[in-house]
């Protein structure tokens, strides 16, 4: 059975002290150097997407300090080369045992992730450890559905719901997932609470939704932790978190551990790849055997490193037999060569 990292979902404030506070538990709980990536995508629309992941980072930096994490921005802000689909792009989510992706626009966030290469990778490394951060509009985008905040609150389009990214959707949770539910910013005048568009539009919105469909309000400056392995949900921050289900509303405030089950009925996936695309799993797994290869031959005794940079110069004048010679040499010492698309490789037996 897969044992996948947590899953922190923040509502808003997670530059700030109780916002921010899902960040400790998750370093507290993971194993090896701290590495985070700080996903670019959800604001990469706005000319200044860069200065607003950098912050993030910038803050996580200093609030882990005591971890000596190492920190990667990753500027993914779109579709295609260079972007979401671009390998060498998305190169440090595969060190990375932290990931976090936040503010911008939920609409755009799904639009540039979903069935993209970078939401395959987060989801991987997921499954296979890392624990997932999601703020604000971030957070909105991972629900089976998400409220197009934009369009609605700034656009002045009727309430409607967008095709979400359905993270939970994996582990058979349909849901979706409010952020900023109880915004006070449009003051007495305005009701901005549920994530800007107000009580009574999401009150709309709800009605419009699958009867079964589980809505997750999270509060500002609030986050829900959701750990798949120990079957646990902790609310951290200032204020709460809510989940409604048919008529039934369930509030939980800081600090307060319920069971995973009060979500639903949870199941993980039967394997690592489970609705992965095929080739992208392949690919990803050929990376990670190159990389231990690499991580191996670093370590190697100097003579079997002598032997195979001898075997490659034979090699590179055709000179077999002498090839086949080192080879010999090398399984006589413990070692077998062996030839892979990337170079030699050198494998104790």
């Amino acid at each position: 059975m897969i044992q996948p990292g947590r899953i922190a979902l923040i509502g808003s404030g997670e530059t700030a002290a109780r916002g921010g506070q899902a960040f400790d538990l998750l370093a507290r709980q993971l194993t090896g150097p701290l590495s985070i990536a700080v996903m670019e995508t959800p604001a990469g629309f706005e000319l200044n997407s860069t200065q607003v992941a950098s912050r993030v980072a910038a803050y996580m930096q200093r609030r882990l300090q005591n971890y000596g994490p190492s920190m990667h921005r990753v500027a993914a802000r779109r579709r295609g080369a260079g972007g979401t689909d671009d390998w060498e792009t998305l190169l440090p989510l595969l060190d990375s045992n932290l990931i976090f992706m936040g503010p911008g626009s939920p609409s755009y966030t799904v639009r540039q992730l979903k069935g993209s290469l970078a939401w395959d990778l987060i989801r991987l490394r997921n499954r296979l450890g890392a624990a997932l951060a999601t703020a604000s509009a971030a957070t909105a985008a991972l629900g089976a559905l998400a409220i197009p905040v934009y369009e609605i609150y700034k656009v002045g389009e009727d309430p409607h719901w967008k095709p979400g990214l359905n993270l939970l959707g994996d582990y058979d949770l349909e849901c979706v997932i409010v952020p900023h539910w109880n915004n006070t910013e449009g003051g007495a005048d305005i009701d901005t609470g549920r994530c800007f568009i107000g009580r009574e539009r999401f009150e709309f919105l709800r009605s419009q939704l699958p009867e079964n469909m589980l809505v997750l309000g999270v509060d500002e400056h609030s986050g829900l932790i959701i750990d798949w392995v120990d079957r646990i949900c902790r609310v951290t921050g200032r204020d709460a978190v809510h989940i409604l289900h048919g008529q039934e509303e369930l509030d939980f405030s800081s600090g307060q551990v319920f069971p995973l089950e009060v979500l639903g009925d949870i199941h993980l996936p039967d394997t690592v790849q489970e609705g992965i695309d095929p080739q992208v799993w392949e690919e990803y797994r050929a990376m990670e055997e190159h990389r231990r290869t690499v991580e191996r031959q670093g370590a190697l005794p100097k003579e079997i490193a002598a032997l195979l940079q001898q075997r490659q110069q034979a090699r590179d004048l055709q000179d077999w037999v002498k090839s086949d010679q080192i080879r010999d040499q090398a399984a006589a010492l413990g070692w077998k060569i062996i030839d892979t698309p990337d170079g030699q490789q050198a494998i104790p037996e």
